[in-house]
C-alpha cells in the first residue's frame, strides 16, 4: 500500500458504494489521530423494491425480429448515485473551507466512480487515493493500516 501523508486537519474519506466514513486527522503527520466527522449510509433495499419492470424488448426495423434488452442493475445505479452525492457533499465542504486536504480510500470500482464525479475543487485538495476496502473496519484499525 502506498504511503500517504495525512496532515493535521486533512479528511480521510473511507467509502464503498453503500457507506462512507469521513474522518478528520486531529493529530499530526507523524501520529495521526482520526476522529469521525460524518457517516453516510444508504439503505440496501432488495432489487424487487428498486425496480420491478421486466427486461425490455427491442423490435427490428424490418420484419418480425425481436431481441431482449439487458436488465438494469439497480444496485449498481444506486451505488453510483450514492458516490456522486458524496462527491457533492465533499465539494461543498471544501468550498466552505472545512478542510484543505482529502485522502480517498475505496475499492477500485468505487474509486472509478469517484474520479469521474470529482470536481476541479476536489482534485486540487486531493492528496492521495488508496484502493482498499476499509469501510467495515473500526476507526483505530483504519488508522493502523494508513499509518503503517
Amino acid at each position: 500500500m502506498p504511503k500517504v501523508k495525512i496532515g493535521q486537519g486533512d479528511w480521510v474519506v473511507v467509502c464503498d458504494g453503500a457507506k462512507a466514513l469521513v474522518l478528520e486527522n486531529v493529530g499530526d503527520e507523524v501520529f495521526p489521530n482520526l476522529q469521525t466527522k460524518a457517516v453516510y449510509e444508504q439503505e440496501d433495499s432488495k432489487t424487487s423494491e428498486q425496480g420491478t419492470d421486466a427486461p425490455g424488448r427491442a423490435f427490428g426495423s424490418v420484419g418480425e425480429a425481436r431481441s431482449a434488452v439487458g436488465q438494469t442493475d439497480w444496485h449498481d445505479q444506486s451505488e453510483r448515485l450514492f458516490l456522486e452525492d458524496l462527491v457533492g457533499r465533499l465539494d461543498s465542504a471544501v468550498a466552505a473551507g472545512q478542510t484543505r486536504g482529502l485522502i480517498l480510500v475505496a475499492p477500485p470500482r468505487a474509486l472509478g466512480v469517484l474520479r469521474q464525479a470529482c470536481t476541479k475543487t476536489l482534485r486540487e485538495v486531493l492528496h492521495g487515493e488508496i484502493d482498499k476496502d476499509f469501510v467495515k473496519m473500526p476507526v483505530h484499525e483504519i488508522e493502523k493500516h494508513l499509518a503503517g
